[in-house]
């Protein structure tokens, strides 16, 4: 479940990123998913993205700047 977490993370993040420069987002909303998305984190990509949009209210002021610039 460890090694899932830790895969689905980067990819949520690289869905968005234009170039390898983006990687602090990975940092910025890890604990976020791990806080308030740990239930989707093994239903992909999107599922996490849903979540971290359904939890706006809740995440990091770090990981929401990540979802602005990347347009969500």
């Amino acid at each position: 479940m460890m090694a899932r977490f830790l895969l689905t993370i980067p990819f949520v993040l690289l869905a968005f990123a234009a170039s390898a420069q983006q990687r602090p987002g990975h940092d910025a909303c890890a604990r976020d998913v791990s806080r308030h998305c740990r239930a989707v984190m093994n239903d992909g990509d999107q599922a996490v993205l849903a979540c971290l949009k359904q939890n706006r209210a809740r995440i990091s002021r770090a990981c929401d700047k990540v979802l602005v610039e990347h347009g969500q």
